[in-house]
């Protein structure tokens, strides 16, 4: 038997040093909460997804009474682009979450379902994925989906 470590390589920063594009993504995820709909969790979760034109793409989680037919932000934003920006790069996703009207203090980070999914549009576009997570506190920095899987279950 061998043991294999596995890491994820993540920056953290204050909120204050990110450069002003990532600070603006933030801006758009942590408005795109706004969106949410959580009539029962009350958690919600904004996603801005920038494409290598510029433009922003914002989703946002939506609960429903039957869990499973609710979504996540994450999924959300990357399926618009997916329907409706066919074939354009993404190169950032910035997630943020409020509960209570209080942004959280650390970053929260995609569910594996979301990871999934957007590991699929990164190998699609075969162009990496910036991973931007949001806390007041702190700001989570990493350089692709595919790090925040890194024994990702790719096609075979």
């Amino acid at each position: 038997m061998k043991k294999i470590p596995v890491t994820i390589p993540v920056e953290s920063y204050l909120p204050s040093e990110l450069s002003p594009l990532r600070a603006a993504i933030v801006e758009q995820a942590k408005e795109a909460t706004a969106g949410a709909y959580a009539p029962y969790s009350h958690f919600h979760v904004g996603a801005a997804i920038r494409l290598a034109s510029g433009t922003i793409i914002k989703g946002a989680n939506q609960e429903n009474a039957a869990f499973s037919s609710g979504t996540c932000a994450e999924r959300s934003a990357v399926f618009a682009v997916g329907a409706n920006y066919k074939g354009e790069t993404i190169t950032h996703i910035a997630i943020a979450a409020e509960k209570g009207g209080d942004f959280q203090s650390l970053p929260i980070s995609p569910c594996g379902a979301c990871r999934q999914a957007l590991l699929e549009y990164e190998q699609m576009q075969h162009a990496p994925i910036e991973v931007i997570l949001y806390g007041s506190e702190a700001v989570y920095i990493l350089p692709s989906v595919a790090s925040t899987l890194p024994l990702c279950f790719t096609e075979f």
